[in-house]
């Protein structure tokens, strides 16, 4: 037989046009200049390089860490003074090697370890809490991002409707179009960027984090002071001696002043209203009419289609304030002789109170929290046996961040957290096209505890090795630089002790 021919060596000359990325299941092949299919690595000079810069939170309050703006002058770095986050930093991605940043750092005396990666989630969403008394559409309703289906209205909350969008089913379980629409939807939620939804049956949306929602096209400005039993409750003496009823009309509970207890403790006269609808207790009606975007996110235009015939009780010159729960729509009436109420001009008297309902309702925003479980292989990149991971986070020995901002860690089994997108930096997330979002998570603990769960020791680096932006010995591409960003305010710093 004859020996097949040695091949020659690759010099660096013989570069290959192509070269292949293995940051995601994709495995794009990406040519010289061009970037891969999920924008965040690219071919620059035949070397992989991670387009966006890693990102490091500081204490500061500039804008830009002072730090970052010259070149490490090998003076020891406070560890409470600057987090490296994940963000831009790279994912475990096959699976088998250890996240890109295991960083140590001193914080009050203690040594701790920080783990440093993006995650790659299909098991991800979105829960969106929107502030309005208006009915957006009916629970379980469909909600729908450029046609395709992304989610569904979940329960109502106080003063707020509630989407829940994403989710393994809608990104992966549909067609493409419908994973594709999904995961782009949520990248541009999660990194602030407005978006455009529709619900079946119910309302046009624009949503963005942290800005007012646009409902139908209208921009909301506050959200409920309460139901209408609470608002009756938080007045009723500001009403006394000014009017001899009031009803506030709310699409779940309408409170009438004579009948509510409110009233009756203070003294208020029986008026012998009679309203529309299934009474709950004295004061208190449920089902008044549908829900809607009219007076108290119910479908009323004329809230005195509420009231049926009044009793003997009620006299002519009655005073009725009529008045939904954010003070948007308030009436004021007199019953002639035939105990008819007549709309007449709002009296100078009642205006303070309705100002005062504008006044205690907050503004309306739309909060987006981004959900996530973190599975095995991401956790494989902070141990070798990564079940003892999640027993650590469930112990609150390892505390979780997402690009350094909090989370809330749901009970049970796994890692399963929420984070409010507006408390992360700039462009936190990102994509790939399987489809699946890829989010920054962190893991801080004690070196100690670090170590007794079977970390990757091998690989920890001191943070100052780690700001100036190399990567990890087990990371095949270069980054393409580091950005600093001040900590936001009023939230906590991700360093620190993790223990309760």
């Amino acid at each position: 037989m004859t020996a097949e021919p040695t091949p020659a060596k690759r010099t660096a000359s013989d570069k290959p046009e192509k070269i292949r990325c293995d940051a995601c299941p994709v495995m794009c092949y990406i040519a010289e200049g061009r970037a891969g299919a999920c924008d965040r690595y690219a071919n620059e000079g035949g070397e992989l390089v991670r387009l966006d810069p890693l990102t490091i939170l500081s204490k500061s309050d500039a804008p830009v860490v002072p730090f970052l703006d010259r070149e490490w002058d090998g003076d020891i770095v406070a560890g409470d003074e600057h987090f490296i986050t994940a963000v831009g930093s790279g994912t475990t991605y096959p699976d088998y090697k250890p996240a890109p940043f295991i960083v140590a750092s001193t914080v009050a005396g203690a040594d701790m370890i920080t783990v440093v990666t993006e995650g790659i989630f299909s098991y991800c969403g979105a829960k969106v809490k929107i502030d309005t008394d208006r009915h957006l559409g009916a629970e379980r309703a469909e909600v729908r991002s450029d046609g395709e289906v992304i989610g569904h209205v979940t329960t109502s909350e106080y003063g707020s409707q509630m989407l829940s969008l994403g989710g393994v089913h809608h990104l992966t379980g549909g067609s493409k179009k419908e994973g594709r629409v999904t995961c782009a939807t949520l990248l541009a939620l999660c990194n602030g960027e407005e978006v455009a939804l529709t619900i079946d049956g119910g309302a046009d949306l624009q949503i963005a984090a942290g800005q007012a929602p646009i409902v139908n096209g209208v921009a909301e400005q506050r959200m409920r002071v309460g139901c209408g039993s609470a608002t009756v409750g938080m007045f009723a003496a500001q009403w006394q001696g000014l009017v001899d009823e009031v009803v506030v009309i709310d699409d779940h509970i309408t409170g009438v002043m004579s009948e509510h207890q409110a009233g009756k403790v203070i003294g208020w006269q029986p008026t012998g209203i009679r309203i529309k609808g299934r009474r709950s207790t004295p004061g208190r009606y449920f089902q008044v009419a549908e829900p809607g975007t009219g007076w108290g996110g119910t479908d009323l235009s004329d809230p005195l289609s509420i009231l049926d015939t009044w009793k003997a009780d009620a006299w002519p010159g009655l005073s009725l304030l009529m008045v939904s729960t954010t003070g948007e729509h308030a009436a004021y009436f007199e019953l002639n002789e035939d105990l008819i109420p007549v709309q007449k001009d709002m009296p100078e008297r009642l205006l303070p109170s309705v100002r005062r309902i504008e006044e205690n309702c907050e503004p309306s925003l739309a909060s987006v929290l981004f959900m996530a479980g973190a599975g095995g292989s991401l956790r494989s990149g902070v141990t070798e046996n990564p079940v003892s991971l999640t027993r650590s986070v469930q112990s609150r020995l390892t505390r979780v961040t997402c690009g350094g901002a909090p989370v809330m860690m749901w009970p049970g089994g796994g890692i399963t957290y929420m984070a409010d997108v507006t408390q992360m930096p700039k462009n936190s997330f990102g994509y790939v096209p399987t489809p699946a979002l890829v989010a920054p998570i962190e893991f801080t603990m004690s070196r100690a505890d670090y170590q007794a769960l079977g970390g990757h020791m091998d690989y920890v680096m001191p943070l100052e090795e780690a700001l100036k932006g190399v990567t990890g010995r087990q990371s095949d591409h270069r980054l393409s630089g580091r950005r600093g960003e001040a900590a936001k305010q009023g939230s906590p710093w991700p360093l620190g002790t993790a223990k309760p």
